[in-house]
């Protein structure tokens, strides 16, 4: 939310940021002009499958990402191995175009597995995975008679909208804001290659107007593509970056990082809130077993990092059981072996692994000096939100350490002999390993770390106010957790006021007579299933899941701890739904949201995160997009009059089902609770 700020040299004083002295310079003259129905920032799974729905629609769909491949989550971040709960994939309940990747993946490589991970029944090799994601969405614009226009090392620099009305104007009641252009900047290396260095050499140069040593850029404006303006709006934009790049552009009401405890998120590890705390950051990379020995050089940061590598757990304290938890290639059949109750094959040489491990290559910082994504004070701070301003929104200097951290995982899994968490006699070197770097390895960068970093946690919108929601619309820890709210932790740390709204909120179907005192919180039996929403237009299924910024800074700091009650949260969820209004921000009627930047609180968006999801709000995001077009409608129309009755909302819900594109599991209903099968 939109909060005073204190005087400008302070705040840069106190954040460590760069002074307003990095301002852009001021734009050139657009080289080109680029006219779309649906424009799409950021190439991850979100916005593919917002570009996929819109292409099959008949849509002209602009695409743009900042790496050069699309795909996100399994292509430039390098988690290229499916997060899935197994019911949902044993019914292959997911929407048509999720469906279709997985399709093309096994017909690439004929099996859905190449890597025989244990961790998930896919894991491929990143560089495939763009490949695969591009042919697919060129396919549908055939199929659908659809244009894709597809932006790669492109980066959204402004957003221009038209003025709030007025007071002396008539305004409709809800109006708000239109975006009328986006302006971008797409680089193209000179020499040496895109992706000599990783991202934090670079990042803020992309977003700059002028050419640079390293980079030309080409300045695109985006426009309606329709030359008869429609009404109400005669486009959409999606913002399906990772980190909420257009929501912070245009200064919506969004929010970041931990919020306050209360009984819609009563596992909440702070009572007042925490923007600098979000989930860790992961640069993975790709290594390949050898037969040979080889010999690996430590780098010279490594003994600063060295004190927080560990296996983390006990369980899995095993080099072999590591490698192939994400082992993305493995060409050869090899016997099964087994640790602490786990089973994998035997990793041999010329298997390739990806790393993506919470005490290994997460990188979590969680203070105001070294947070990753800069809260809106930062960036006013920063003069990032001043026109022409926008620089990404990151802190280049936290990206630089997450690299380094990366690299320096490497070096600790085949030459390490420390373990922080578990001791050092839980290590021992297995130098028959190599570092995959290079443009034709599995990452395609010459250093050999991802092109991006995952990222698990950006920015969240606050919806519009609704019935119900006066403060905006959320998704809360509540609304989806299966968390047993008895325990002597919820009662000694809830006040009874807030336990006993918590439990009114649980009681489902009782809710009325807890109201009216008939039936006592401790009476409640609480509901089985995730809150219901008569505006759902996708799906999701994934444990509430973390990994939580640490509790000192830096966060490799020697005896480290993660933040105190972070945990607390993480429990199974029940499948749930992704309502329309949590991807309407407000103050701008055709902007929509996709992807992790969704209306979730910090807990809720640890769930809301994984492939599956990603794909199913682009499906909803694509499809409402064409839908708002084609009937002349905006999308928070479609749910302004809730909970009454919303003709055009059912009859996109509609539309949605029969595509494919599920909004809700099978036999969801407020009489149905039994869900106990899945898992």
């Amino acid at each position: 939310m939109k909060r005073s700020l204190a005087p400008l040299s302070l705040l840069i004083t106190l954040l460590g940021l760069n002074p307003p002295s990095v301002f852009a310079a001021s734009p050139r003259t657009p080289d080109k002009t680029v006219e779309c129905e649906v424009l799409v920032a950021g190439g991850g799974l979100a916005g593919a499958a917002t570009a996929y729905e819109g292409l099959l629609a008949g849509r002209t769909v602009c695409l743009t990402e900042i790496t050069d491949w699309i795909g996100g989550q399994i292509s430039a971040q390098g988690t290229s191995a499916f997060d899935e709960r197994p019911t949902q994939r044993s019914r292959r309940y997911y929407p048509r175009g999720y469906l279709e990747l997985r399709d093309r993946i096994k017909e690439e490589y004929g099996e859905l597995n190449p890597g025989d991970c244990w961790v998930s029944e896919s894991c491929f090799l990143p560089r495939d995975g763009h490949q695969i994601l591009l042919n697919m969405l060129q396919n549908a614009a055939k199929r659908g008679n659809g244009t894709l226009r597809w932006f790669p090392s492109t980066v959204v620099k402004e957003v221009e909208t038209t003025s709030p009305s007025q007071p002396e104007e008539p305004k409709a009641e809800e109006s708000e804001r239109i975006i009328e252009r986006v302006t971008a900047i797409r680089h193209q290396a000179s020499a040496p290659p895109l992706h000599t260095n990783p991202l934090s050499y670079h990042i803020k140069d992309w977003y700059r107007y002028e050419d640079s040593p390293r980079f030309e850029k080409t300045i695109i404006r985006f426009v309606p593509s329709s030359t008869e303006k429609q009404q109400p709006a005669d486009w959409y934009v999606i913002d399906a970056t990772e980190t909420g790049e257009v929501i912070a552009i245009t200064d919506v009401p969004y929010r970041l990082g931990i919020d306050p405890r209360s009984y819609l998120n009563p596992s909440s590890s702070s009572t007042k809130g925490d923007p600098y705390c979000t989930q860790g950051f992961t640069y993975t990379f790709a290594m390949e077993g050898t037969e040979d020995p080889k010999t690996h050089i430590m780098p010279t940061f490594y003994p600063q990092y060295e004190p927080y590598y560990s296996y983390e757990l006990e369980r899995l304290a095993d080099f072999d059981l590591v490698f192939t938890y994400r082992r993305i290639w493995s060409p050869k059949e090899s016997e099964t072996e087994k640790f602490r109750g786990i089973s994998f094959t035997e990793p041999i040489p010329g298997d390739i692994s990806m790393q993506n491990w919470t005490w290994g290559n997460d990188y979590r910082p969680g203070s105001f000096r070294n947070n990753l994504v800069l809260t809106r004070e930062q960036l006013q701070a920063t003069g990032q939100l001043a026109p022409g301003g926008w620089l990404g929104g990151l802190r280049p200097e936290t990206l630089r350490k997450g690299e380094q951290q990366a690299q320096g995982f490497f070096y600790w899994l085949v030459e390490g002999t420390t373990d922080s968490q578990l001791g050092d006699e839980a290590k021992k070197p297995h130098p028959n390993h190599r570092f995959l770097s290079g443009l034709d390895s599995p990452m395609g960068t010459i250093h050999g770390l991802s092109k991006y970093p995952y990222i698990r946690e950006g920015r969240r919108i606050i919806g519009r106010p609704s019935y119900g929601y006066p403060e905006g619309f959320t998704i809360s820890e509540i609304d989806i957790s299966r968390q047993e709210y008895r325990s002597d932790y919820y009662l000694q740390t809830l006040s009874e006021k807030t336990y006993g709204n918590l439990w009114t909120a649980l009681a489902g179907r009782q809710a009325i007579s807890v109201i009216q005192g008939e039936t006592s919180p401790q009476q409640v039996k609480r509901r089985t299933r995730s809150r219901i929403y008569p505006d759902s237009l996708g799906i999701g299924h994934y444990p509430i899941d973390f990994h939580p910024c640490m509790k000192s800074s830096p966060p490799e700091l020697p005896g480290n701890v993660e933040k105190k009650g972070e945990r607390q949260g993480a429990a199974q969820t029940y499948p749930f739904q992704i309502p329309l209004r949590a991807m309407i921000p407000q103050e701008i009627d055709n902007l929509l949201v996709a992807g992790k930047s969704i209306a979730t609180s910090h807990i809720a968006a640890a769930a809301y995160r994984v492939h599956s999801f990603e794909w199913s709000s682009g499906a909803a995001a694509g499809t409402t997009a064409d839908f708002a077009l084609e009937k002349g409608i905006l999308p928070y129309q479609l749910v302004d009059e809730l909970p009454r009755e919303e003709p055009q909302l059912q009859l996109l819900r509609q539309r949605l089902k029969e595509q494919g594109n599920p909004t809700a599991f099978p036999k969801t209903s407020i009489f149905n609770y039994s869900w106990e099968e899945w898992r």
